[in-house]
């Protein structure tokens, strides 16, 4: 079982991911240069967060160009499992891997704290296990996580129980209070907080490791 974590120029979260996925969890994980087409032998593959080409035009709009993104839609297509983190996030929405876009927080301010979640859907493997309603917390730090789509997407993302997580008390605007989404078939998920960065006890909790243990779980 190998995981993949995309580094891109400006991404600074890579080497936290996978401090996380190996160090933590004890997967064998690689870093794929964005140039990079090739992803055999992956069982799931990470987009970080950070700053991807820094963030000209829009967060993840030169991103979404990238050689291993044209690789990842086909991945995607055979069923390979991919995780977006914050920038991630805003790459796959780029890509049309999910729908809507992240935009400016609410009050245009840099946010950089804990939040409180709650769980919004199971029906992945993402979060099987969980209780809709379950409550966890992980570290956001973004300026640009307020989630956006037209009514038309919202309703289809509710009809389709794709909205994994909402914010409790939400910090940046997100429509629905939207933190999270999975894609229909449920292998692809976009979240803005950091779950990396929540996989040990001693510095930041383990709410994330059971998310991050799901890029293997089936």
């Amino acid at each position: 079982m190998t995981i993949g974590v995309v580094v891109f120029p400006g991404s600074n979260c890579d080497r936290d991911v996978r401090w996380a996925t190996e160090g933590c969890l004890g997967f064998p994980t690689r870093f794929l240069w964005h140039e990079t087409k090739d992803l055999t032998g992956l069982d799931a593959v990470v987009l970080p967060g950070g700053f991807s080409y820094g963030d000209y035009l829009r967060c993840g709009a030169i991103a979404r160009f990238a050689p291993v993104l044209q690789s990842l839609v086909d991945f995607v297509d055979k069923g390979g499992k991919v995780l977006g983190i914050c920038n991630g996030f805003q790459v796959l929405t780029e890509l049309g891997l999910l729908p809507g876009a992240l935009t400016r927080n609410r009050d245009l301010h840099f946010i950089c704290k804990d939040v409180d979640l709650k769980v919004a859907s199971h029906r992945t493997s993402w979060l099987a296990g969980r209780q809709i309603g379950e409550e966890l917390t992980l570290p956001i730090a973004h300026g640009e996580g307020c989630y956006q789509c037209s009514e038309d997407t919202l309703r289809k993302l509710e009809d389709e129980d794709s909205i994994a997580l909402r914010y409790v008390d939400n910090p940046n605007g997100s429509l629905s209070d939207i933190a999270g989404i999975t894609n229909y078939k449920g292998n692809v998920l976009g979240l803005m907080p950091h779950p990396e960065r929540a996989c040990d006890p001693l510095i930041g909790g383990i709410d994330g490791r059971r998310i991050l243990q799901a890029l293997i779980d089936s």
